[in-house]
């Protein structure tokens, strides 16, 4: 930890724009969505944090961290204990200090399973990726739901199934995959999408939904 050093927002800022770093945001999903640094990817640390990081990222990559305050050495040593390298530092005082200072943030709209019931009848555009394996996929999801499961989103060939018109609908099976996925497609410039709450724990019992089963791939 002693050699990974608090960055200022200024610093982040120039690294950012001269470097090609990425920006992992730790805090939990609901201080995410409210609001988070534009082009940043939710990695948080209530959930199978360095698992989702290994999946996702090479040991090597260039990294800075936004890290919920008092969790600074926690994170730092669970990612440099799982191989990471290459971590550039993390920001001083947190997403805090990015907002104080006036910055540009982002947000991801939450919406819950009822909500989505309402919208699916009437919005044409509406699409609903699930980010779950293809193996929970299998066993239930939504009608007509495109499953693109989180290891393989920025896929291009998986990038290529969504238009510019579509509004997204992203939900797993509680709600932190589809945080992670939602931030990694507001990343690739999909910027109408929202995040279902509880996933498909709250879906699989909201009246209106349509559930169906892939019974050939579950011989």
């Amino acid at each position: 930890m002693s050699s990974i050093q608090a960055i200022s927002v200024s610093q982040l800022k120039q690294k950012i724009s001269e470097e090609n770093i990425t920006v992992i945001d730790t805090r939990s999903a609901a201080e995410f969505t409210d609001g988070f640094i534009p082009g940043s990817v939710f990695v948080g640390m209530e959930g199978n944090f360095t698992e989702w990081m290994l999946n996702l990222f090479s040991a090597d990559t260039a990294i800075v961290l936004v890290i919920s305050e008092g969790h600074e050495k926690e994170c730092i040593d669970k990612l440099t204990g799982t191989g990471f390298t290459n971590i550039q530092g993390y920001l001083e005082g947190g997403f805090e200090a990015w907002k104080k200072a006036g910055e540009k943030i982002d947000m991801i709209i939450n919406v819950d399973a009822a909500e989505m019931a309402m919208d699916i009848p009437f919005d044409e555009n509406l699409v609903i990726v699930d980010v779950r394996k293809p193996v929970e996929f299998a066993e239930g999801h939504i009608e007509n739901a495109l499953n693109l499961p989180l290891t393989d989103i920025t896929d291009p060939a998986n990038l290529i199934k969504l238009e510019e018109r579509d509004n997204l609908y992203v939900h797993c099976a509680r709600g932190y995959r589809s945080v992670i996925a939602a931030s990694l497609l507001k990343q690739q410039g999909y910027d109408n999408l929202r995040n279902v709450l509880g996933g498909w724990e709250f879906i699989k019992h909201t009246k209106g939904i349509k559930i169906v089963k892939e019974t050939s791939a579950l011989n």
